[in-house]
């Protein structure tokens, strides 16, 4: 059974609206959702961005759904503060929450002052931070020094399983070095053919048989120009390339970065259809590629009717 979940996007709706969102969703029926956590969103026009950590223990308590959030700890937060969190909700929910863990962007990351590393050291930090985690879910007392510096921190509070550890990755490259050590793998896109090259990689590495995820921003709207144009509005960011995606460092940035995009170029970076037959397919496509879980990022101003739309004409399909 593959989980069909909300995804809710802190970067364009309040926490209280998204409470609710999953709330719907879960009348609607998702099987699934997730959360971002941003310290900043992509762009002025989002113009959210609650704190994930605060929220995800409100809509787990709401609904009955898993959740999972991507995270970048190292920078902007310490690992033994994420592992605390993260066992904390994985002790009250049991087998409800999952953590994925990334190498993280400067718009969130970079609000410490502390200068951005390059992606190959970026990349070192996770590793190490993802050992971190792992030995204090293990109820180890950990002293570490690297990239960041532990000093005899002990958990008390464990979960009697600990949470799964999922790698985040946008590149092949990335996803087969995740596969020798993460639980499982999320990544993010629209189009199938490097998809699929993504999870072939995660797998050649050592993931095979391990679970993955993923995220897919989408807009269903009432006609195509109503959806070019909110996803236009709310993420003309994904026209951008993978470097300015990590480096740049504020909402303005992206902004003047992504001032010239056309609705026309977030055609093959997003799924924008008013057919309702392109988001079956769509799905039906990921599912064959062998996706556990996909978690629909909806980039619009009407996630309510999003969600009701897709309940009543999306998800029945799926299940036959």
């Amino acid at each position: 059974m593959v989980n069909i979940g909300f995804h809710a996007s802190h970067e364009q709706f309040s926490p209280r609206r998204l409470l609710q969102c999953v709330k719907r969703a879960e009348q609607a029926g998702f099987t699934a959702a997730s959360c971002s956590d941003h310290f900043h969103p992509w762009g002025e026009r989002q113009g959210e961005s609650g704190f994930a950590w605060s929220w995800l223990g409100a809509a787990l308590e709401a609904t009955s759904f898993a959740f999972g959030t991507v995270t970048a700890p190292g920078q902007r937060y310490h690992p033994a503060i994420i592992a605390q969190a993260a066992a904390t909700l994985a002790e009250m929910y049991p087998g409800r929450f999952w953590l994925a863990v990334g190498s993280g962007e400067a718009l969130n990351e970079r609000i410490t002052g502390e200068p951005w590393p390059l992606k190959p050291q970026r990349n070192k930090r996770l590793k190490e931070v993802a050992d971190i985690l792992r030995a204090l879910w293990a109820g180890e007392t950990v002293t570490h020094t690297g990239y960041v510096t532990v000093h005899e921190a002990r958990l008390y509070t464990r979960p009697e399983k600990p949470p799964l550890m999922v790698g985040a990755a946008l590149t092949p490259e990335t996803a087969q070095w995740l596969g020798s050590w993460a639980d499982g793998l999320i990544t993010a896109g629209s189009q199938h053919e490097p998809l699929a090259k993504i999870v072939k990689a995660f797998r050649a590495g050592g993931g095979e048989g391990k679970p993955i995820f993923l995220q897919s921003a989408v807009c269903l709207e009432e006609t195509q120009e109503q959806a070019l144009l909110a996803a236009h509005d709310r993420w003309r960011h994904a026209a951008l390339g993978p470097t300015d995606l990590a480096d740049l460092s504020t909402p303005a940035e992206f902004d003047r970065k992504s001032a010239n995009v056309k609705p026309e170029q977030l055609v093959d970076r997003l799924r924008i259809s008013a057919r309702i037959e392109d988001h079956v397919e769509w799905l039906q496509a990921d599912i064959a590629i062998g996706f556990a879980g996909i978690y629909l990022n909806y980039v619009g101003h009407h996630p309510e009717k999003f969600i009701d739309r897709y309940g009543e004409s999306v998800l029945p399909q799926l299940r036959h």
